[in-house]
């Protein structure tokens, strides 16, 4: 059996695992949100 195979319907690459086969997916890299006013009042008042 093939280590990898790529599926032309839905356009995704497959792992095999064991038995199965996995997709292979990769998550995009997390923008970095910056915390509002309040939630930094609301973690100055955790730490306290």
């Amino acid at each position: 059996m093939d280590k990898y195979i790529y599926d032309d319907k839905n356009g995704l690459w497959y792992e095999l695992q064991g038995d199965y086969y996995i997709p292979c997916l990769i998550l995009p890299a997390e923008k970095e949100q910056p915390i509002g006013l309040w939630g930094q009042r609301h973690l100055r008042y955790l730490k306290e």
